[in-house]
């Protein structure tokens, strides 16, 4: 966590819900409310809980607003609408808790990256047009549709509609005074830029603001003030969009155009309308992660390059000196620099780069993976640009490239008997024909494979037994901790803690005393309750699924009980250890912002080693209730243990 994101209503907050939520990280904030990546510590899953800020939970008609929203969008149940788990109040505290989709939004993938292809945002069209006809079925308006409000979920690029912040069911009244104009200018439909009564085409007509956005990079409407923009999409038409961005399927262009006509009744008379108008042109594409994106960045993969490229002169030189000391030397010392310039120094980056992307969790499938959907698309912008036969430019870069193997690998070949006086002659050419060959044949390859969609040369080294081999050189002593991306909740925030500890200057790590040990040891423990806790649900299941006999049924309700209750406990225990985890982490991020003491972290040192010596008790006995249980139990019903 950055030091920027250490702040007050941050340590109030996990303060406040310790042992239910361990937050990590504030994802983004906004005028309705704060953000948080958390982990639900009992069902140990990542969350996104929405906070409304304290000093507007004090306004009553803030905070009502705050309350409608989540109400309204608990009511939806939808692939395409981003789920709510929960509504709560905690010591002050007013907040949504929400299912965290793993990715960002549409306005921060624009904002990197620029304009999406076409069959990006067919796709993102559709399933926000299906979500919105859900919602507008369920008779919710969702009246703040823009890119900051669309999530892409990491990996499948599913798009999710958020943040019903000023939704309103249509068939209440009072929700909104007349006149009270809500929702963001540019993407506001006429009807609702003059505060008038409305229904779901709103939601389309911004939808389609959205996707001509995403399409071409602008709106179709801007000014310098709210009050100019809003009378732009009053009185003027937008320029069509297949003007701005050429070569777009018509279908896409045809639906946005629609979306975008000032009177409801022209534009699509639902959601369902409009995702069937994108049919034909729908093409379902994965988003690489950005870890795979810049491990395969081209820029990163022709760094390697750099040092294979002095290979050629170092054996020229090497061998001109060779020879004119009588060929001693030359082959040994040749074999050292192919070694360490073509071969060690690049496998050595490989590792590097791929160790430091195994250590987060992805793996071999995700980069080959990547390497063909980064293929697909190149493939696509290709045959768009040029035609689908080899043009002029290939034949020539393919002739330059044989010509310059040719011509530089005889030249080089000749170096072995040419006079000495030659040499200032034969070894440039040598040298110079490979470098222009070599990149030539290299160009004119790719164009090939590109146009016959054979895949390209990464790809299949990728997947083969090299990057096997690869993947195992880059994993040896790597910390199993590391490399899981989906980490139990006190795996995350001991990792978390042993970060902030390490950035701690070496004077105040001493002064600390054994905070990793302590991390480690409360981790373990709560790994041990954790995996007890399903070995007792596994009992439980077993044992309310047998049989019923007669004259059993007495046994087994106290067998029964007895495992709940055993559960029970278990689960005490469990929240007790991640709840010191998370205040060590707590008294480590207070004293990392100036907030905290030396004093308070001993102090909840000495409580986690008392919760870490009760949570080896509940762990000895356990075998012994195990016992205890199993000779209860009826014989016709086994438990496992």
């Amino acid at each position: 966590m950055q030091n920027s994101a250490v702040d007050n209503l941050f340590l109030a907050f996990q303060q406040a819900v310790v042992g239910r939520y361990s937050l990590e990280r504030e994802l983004g904030r906004g005028g309705m409310g704060v953000v948080y990546l958390a982990r639900e510590v009992l069902l140990d899953r990542l969350v996104a809980i929405k906070l409304l800020p304290p000093e507007l939970a004090a306004r009553p008609e803030l905070r009502e607003r705050f309350m409608r929203e989540a109400r309204t969008a608990a009511r939806l149940s939808h692939p395409y609408i981003v789920p709510i788990h929960a509504v709560d109040e905690i010591g002050g505290f007013v907040f949504i808790v929400m299912a965290f989709v793993d990715g960002g939004t549409l306005a921060q993938r624009l904002a990197a990256h620029g304009p999406l292809p076409a069959h990006d945002v067919t796709r993102i069209m559709r399933e926000v047009a299906w979500a919105l006809a859900y919602a507008h079925a369920q008779g919710v308006v969702h009246r703040d549709i823009k890119p900051a409000n669309i999530l892409l979920e990491r990996g499948t690029g599913r798009a999710m509609v958020a943040d019903f912040g000023i939704a309103r069911v249509t068939e209440t009244t009072g929700d909104t005074a007349a006149g009270v104009v809500l929702g963001t200018p540019e993407f506001m439909s006429p009807e609702q830029a003059t505060a008038e009564e409305l229904d779901g085409r709103s939601d389309l007509y911004a939808l389609g603001v959205v996707c001509y956005l995403a399409l071409t990079g602008t709106l179709p409407f801007t000014a310098s003030t709210a009050q100019a923009v809003l009378a732009q999409h009053l009185t003027q038409a937008p320029t069509p969009v297949a003007s701005v961005a050429r070569g777009i399927p018509r279908p896409l262009a045809q639906a946005i155009d629609k979306c975008l006509q000032k009177e409801p009744a022209a534009r699509f008379a639902t959601g369902e309308a409009l995702a069937d108008a994108l049919a034909p042109g729908n093409e379902k594409r994965p988003d690489v992660p950005i870890p795979i994106r810049v491990f395969l960045d081209r820029r990163r993969m022709g760094m390697l390059m750099i040092p294979v490229s002095f290979t050629i002169p170092m054996i020229t030189a090497i061998s001109q000196t060779a020879l004119r000391r009588g060929g001693q030397g030359g082959p040994i010392a040749t074999t050292i620099a192919v070694a360490v310039l073509g071969v060690g120094l690049p496998l050595g980056m490989i590792l590097y780069r791929l160790r430091k992307l195994l250590r987060i969790g992805y793996g071999l499938d995700d980069i080959v993976a990547g390497l063909r959907t980064s293929f697909e698309r190149h493939r696509e912008e290709f045959l768009y640009e040029y035609s689908g036969e080899p043009t002029a430019r290939e034949r020539l870069f393919r002739f330059v490239g044989a010509t310059g193997l040719v011509a530089g690998g005889s030249a080089l070949i000749a170096l072995a008997v040419v006079p000495h006086s030659m040499f200032r002659v034969f070894a440039p050419i040598g040298v110079i024909g490979l470098y222009i060959g070599l990149a030539a044949t290299a160009f004119s390859s790719r164009w090939r494979r590109l146009r016959g969609g054979t895949g390209s040369f990464w790809s299949r080294l990728w997947s083969g037994p090299v990057g096997q081999q690869l993947v195992r050189l880059a994993s040896i002593k790597l910390d199993d901790r590391a490399i899981l991306a989906d980490r139990p909740t006190e795996m995350a925030i001991a990792l978390s803690a042993e970060g902030l500890f390490a950035a701690f200057p070496k004077d105040v790590r001493e002064s600390l005393g054994d905070v990793p040990k302590v991390l480690h040891d409360l981790e373990s423990h709560a790994r041990a309750i954790r995996a007890r806790i399903e070995e007792l649900d596994a009992s439980l299941a077993e044992v309310q699924r047998g049989p019923r006999r007669t004259g059993a049924l007495e046994r087994q309700e106290a067998l029964v009980s007895d495992l709940v209750a055993t559960r029970e406990r278990a689960q005490a225990r469990l929240e007790e250890l991640v709840t010191a985890l998370e205040n060590l982490r707590l008294d480590l991020l207070r004293l990392r912002a100036g907030a905290g003491s030396v004093e308070g972290v001993t102090l909840d040192l000495a409580t986690a080693r008392e919760f870490g010596q009760e949570a080896d008790r509940l762990l000895a006995s356990g075998r012994e209730v195990e016992q205890a249980l199993a000779a209860r139990r009826d014989p016709s019903t086994p438990v496992s243990s």
